[in-house]
């Protein structure tokens, strides 16, 4: 490859001269707390290695912009830390090293690694950079409430809506809080996840839209009984996130970043079910459902947002190899304490130790104003169905290589739109269906 000559070429004429050997890392978590720790994991790399590692902060607004002029200069960095939105677009572009990116998974071991996280970043027999966190929707109910009424845990679109009909009590308590409001990218995220786990693809193989399908109708038609045992008006996650925090809903669907909050450890949200606003209570009486399953789809699918480090194609590339397996393995702990309420271990352990990252996560303190390790408050049993949805972790378009669409549709916000006059009885759940295929197609 002619971009990797260049830059061994390069690290070659700077060793011969006695410079030290330097990678540049471009990341977007540019809170300061956050860049204090790649700094610390950049210092920690440089100590075993001699190998420095400059850690550059990007805007994950500018990013696709920043790495296109540079990469058009010639002048890439050697790493890139990006979400799942780039991924496969880059590497399709040329912008990523997938050989690399693959060595790197292979040597560390794909086995010990999610599999809805690989997946997402498969491209023409190899990966388009490498796992290093995410997380995924999960649908939050009162599990004390459904104990209380033989219910079964809310999994499967049936066992969901017999949750409602034992429960729902408005306006005193609501049996579920859907999103309705078309103008947030929440009910996108949302309706995304409900029709994933239903077996409804964006596109198909050959790049069709494939939307106007039972599939759908059947998503439509289960949504619309979620948005009628919801509060009227337009709903997004403030409400719903209110009316759980405050004892009045049976069932959300909310990122993990809720999970501090329900442990009332922030109190900017406080736990307003109970007196206690700094109450635990709440956590240890919700339920979570990672992997949702739909009458069409048995094998379930879970809304994920996953984050990769890329090697690229002017890298330094063998030091950039060794870079990324010291992350993902002396310094991954370190990298997930940035944020451990949302950054899931996609890489479980080691060969040696299967459960080593998993285990380390749950000792991660989690919090504002308050911190307490995930593992006090939630039992072994309770983190490994919050991290199931990683194993069938998915997006529209992504895998298919459609990610510019995705985009398109959540600045356009067209499927919330839809479904919104569909549910307001403007629509069938057909007419819709066939709308949104038009729609879609108009955009593609």
């Amino acid at each position: 490859m002619r971009r990797r000559g260049i830059g061994l070429l390069a690290s070659l004429v700077f060793l011969g001269l006695g410079f030290a050997q330097t990678l540049t890392l471009w990341t977007t978590e540019e809170q300061p707390k956050r860049m204090a720790i790649q700094r610390q994991i950049a210092a920690k790399f440089e100590a075993k290695t001699g190998i420095k590692v400059k850690v550059v902060p990007v805007t994950e607004n500018q990013l696709a912009e920043r790495i296109t002029a540079a990469y058009a200069a010639g002048q890439l960095p050697d790493l890139v830390f990006h979400p799942i939105d780039y991924t496969v677009g880059w590497a399709d572009q040329g912008i990523l090293d997938t050989e690399a990116a693959t060595e790197v998974i292979r040597e560390l071991g794909e086995g010990t690694f999610a599999r809805g996280a690989l997946e997402l970043a498969t491209y023409k027999g190899n990966y388009t950079a490498v796992p290093t966190d995410g997380w995924t929707q999960l649908l939050l109910y009162r599990k004390d409430l459904f104990k209380a009424h033989s219910l079964a845990e809310p999994k499967t679109f049936p066992a969901i809506l017999a949750g409602i009909e034992a429960l729902h009590d408005p306006p005193k308590f609501y049996g579920f809080v859907a999103a309705t409001d078309p103008s947030q990218v929440y009910f996108q995220q949302v309706f995304e996840h409900i029709a994933l786990a239903n077996g409804v693809r964006l596109v198909d193989a050959a790049g069709n839209i494939t939307l106007n399908t039972p599939q759908m109708v059947d998503t439509l038609k289960f949504y619309k009984k979620l948005a009628k045992a919801s509060p009227p008006g337009n709903l997004y996650w403030k409400q719903s996130r209110e009316l759980y925090m405050a004892g009045k809903a049976a069932q959300i669907i909310w990122s993990p970043f809720i999970l501090d909050e329900l442990a009332g450890l922030r109190n900017s949200v406080p736990v307003t079910a109970f007196k206690d606003p700094t109450t635990d209570k709440l956590a240890k009486e919700t339920g979570f459902v990672a992997r949702l399953v739909g009458p069409y789809n048995p094998k379930g699918a879970s809304y994920a947002q996953i984050s990769y480090i890329g090697i690229t194609s002017d890298a330094d590339t063998a030091a950039a190899k060794q870079f990324v397996k010291f992350l993902l393995t002396d310094a991954y702990l370190d990298w997930l304490s940035m944020a451990p309420e949302g950054k899931f271990p996609v890489r479980r352990g080691t060969a040696a130790e299967p459960n080593r990252f998993i285990d380390g996560w749950s000792k991660l303190k989690i919090g504002v104003d308050r911190k307490r390790a995930l593992g006090e408050i939630y039992p072994p049993e309770v983190v490994k169905k919050i991290l199931a949805g990683l194993e069938v972790a998915d997006r529209w378009g992504f895998k298919a290589g459609y990610g510019a669409l995705v985009a398109k549709l959540y600045g356009e916000k067209v499927i919330p739109k839809i479904v919104r006059r569909y549910i307001d009885g403007e629509l069938t759940a057909e007419q819709a269906a066939a709308e949104m295929q038009r729609a879609v197609e108009a955009l593609k």
